[in-house]
């Protein structure tokens, strides 16, 4: 298994910053680097929303992704699952409220773990883990500036 951890803060109330990652609507018709968001389950969100995004790649490129929220304890932690090519995927953004020089900040951890789920995942995680890591690194810190500029904090986060 792997796991790649990213943290910042954003200026913004942990409860913006909820209703921001969890409309995906509305995250679809922002300028980041998700395209178009298909929904596959009717309804509010929470455990059980299942949808399909296209990403755009750091080297250029698209990928298409399924996820499926495990979990959503707002405004705190939201759980969502993913099948990839020989693995298995669980991203967990965990927020939460901090002030500092008395204004409101989101402290957030995005943490995804791959666990393989047959031997080519396994070969492929020896041979190019830390490649692969970097580049879900470079993604997660990707989603939370989208979502710092999303939440109007001019695209700036800070390390937590």
């Amino acid at each position: 298994m792997s796991t790649v951890t990213v943290s910042g803060l954003i200026e913004a109330h942990a409860v913006d910053v909820w209703r921001l990652l969890t409309d995906l609507p509305g995250r679809a018709a922002r300028p980041t680097a998700v395209g178009p968001i298909e929904m596959l389950t009717p309804g509010p969100f929470g455990p059980g929303t299942a949808w399909r995004e296209e990403r755009v790649q750091p080297g250029g490129g698209t990928l298409t992704e399924e996820f499926l929220v495990a979990e959503a304890l707002a405004p705190q932690r939201l759980v969502l699952c993913s099948s990839g090519a020989g693995a298995d995927y669980r991203i967990t953004w965990s927020l939460r409220q901090v002030r500092r020089r008395r204004r409101a900040r989101t402290a957030i951890t995005i943490t995804q773990e791959a666990v393989p789920t047959d031997p080519y995942g396994r070969v492929v995680a020896l041979l190019l883990g830390g490649l692969a890591a970097r580049a879900v690194e470079v993604a997660l810190r990707r989603d939370l500036a989208d979502l710092a500029v999303a939440a109007g904090a001019a695209g700036s986060v800070e390390a937590a």
